[in-house]
């Protein structure tokens, strides 16, 4: 075990606590990743808030990258000092899911409260949520859950890649299927919101639509491809991205915020045969209605799409490839720049809903 600090969160709904805990050294297929970046996502924050639950003490983040400073046995393809990001995405390759190319589903568990390698100072549980625990200066994880990067990359641009970037850029290309010509509206234009109307660009997408509730948010939007913005405060939205469309509803709606009025209305902006895919995830046991019959009629369809249904190995290499030819937004991503003790700070700009994301960086110390 060694020494390293972290933001625990010992309950649901309070800051979380700077401290010191212990971490194990890697067991059997995992590494040990010396941080340099890890961003904030909404997911940390409806954890720390108590939305899906789930054991205390905490460590949240699994937006992250680093340097592998450990390897454990049975490591292949690692070396120490190689540059990494870290995702959550936490498989073992040989159950159905895993073996018909669906790593983001695995159906083996894992716990990180009883199994994880974390421990209170004074060696108690502590819950690795996410398969991560990245809100710390170190992380032991699965050798399946990190891709290396070239040293080149910025690790608070690459650390982005690890969750927001695949899970936008992956919904349109992979859970979507979007074709070039077709029509998309993206509801919401967050973090992952910009990452999936940068998804259907790079698929070739006719018309982008972007709806969110400010203006600011619409021009950021255009700036990494929408050809349309839409307030989603207008009386009926849809509306005006059927007029943006040329009078018809879109092939895909990509519904990006875990809010139940953007699931309830998705479906009012597809057209004949669309499809809607849920990818921002609403608290537990809130509920959206829909009126079937109109699906069944127009051949409509609803998807999931955890994680944009990506295998890390092959699509995070592709779109560092695409980053580094300037077809892919990263650094422009970045709202603002924060110590680990500022994580408080920087989780409460995150919840004003302003930011595209914000980056905790490692070796930042004002």
């Amino acid at each position: 075990m060694q020494t390293i600090k972290a933001a625990v969160c010992h309950a649901h709904g309070e800051p979380l606590v700077i401290e010191d805990i212990q971490l194990a050294a890697p067991r059997m297929g995992e590494v040990e990743v010396t941080l340099d970046a890890v961003a904030i996502c909404h997911s940390d924050i409806s954890f720390a808030e108590g939305a899906w639950g789930g054991p205390l003490p905490a460590v949240y983040g699994h937006e992250a990258a680093g340097v592998i400073t450990g390897l454990g046995d049975g490591v292949r393809g690692f070396a120490k000092g190689d540059s990494v990001v870290v995702t959550l995405i936490r498989s073992c390759g040989s159950c159905p899911s895993c073996a018909g190319g669906k790593p983001t589903i695995c159906e083996t568990s894992y716990d990180g409260f009883k199994n994880g390698p974390l421990k209170t100072a004074d060696g108690a549980p502590l819950m690795q949520e996410m398969a991560c625990g990245a809100f710390a200066e170190k992380v032991v994880v699965d050798q399946r859950q990190i891709v290396k990067i070239p040293d080149s990359l910025s690790k608070e641009a690459a650390a982005l890649i690890s969750c927001g970037v695949i899970t936008g850029v992956g919904a349109a290309v992979n859970a979507a299927q979007l074709r070039a010509g077709q029509d998309v509206v993206v509801i919401g234009a967050g973090g992952v919101g910009l990452n999936a109307i940068q998804g259907a660009r790079i698929a070739g997408a006719r018309r982008i639509v972007a709806v969110d509730m400010t203006e600011e948010k619409l021009e950021i939007a255009k700036e990494f491809g929408a050809t349309d913005g839409v307030l989603g405060s207008l009386k009926s939205p849809w509306k005006a991205a059927f007029k943006a469309l040329g009078g018809k509803g879109a092939d895909v709606v990509l519904v990006t915020v875990g809010a139940i009025p953007a699931y309830e209305q998705a479906l009012r902006y597809l057209g004949y045969g669309g499809k809607a895919v849920m990818i921002g995830m609403p608290h537990s046991g809130q509920k959206a209605s829909y009126e079937p019959v109109i699906m069944a009629a127009v051949g409509q369809g609803m998807i999931g799409s955890k994680m944009g249904d990506v295998v890390i190995q092959r699509d995070i290499p592709w779109m560092v490839d695409l980053y580094e030819q300037g077809r892919l937004k990263l650094d422009e991503l970045i709202s603002g720049r924060w110590s680990l003790d500022q994580v408080n700070e920087a989780i409460a700009d995150t919840k004003t809903g302003s930011a595209k994301r914000n980056v905790i960086l490692f070796n930042r110390t004002d």
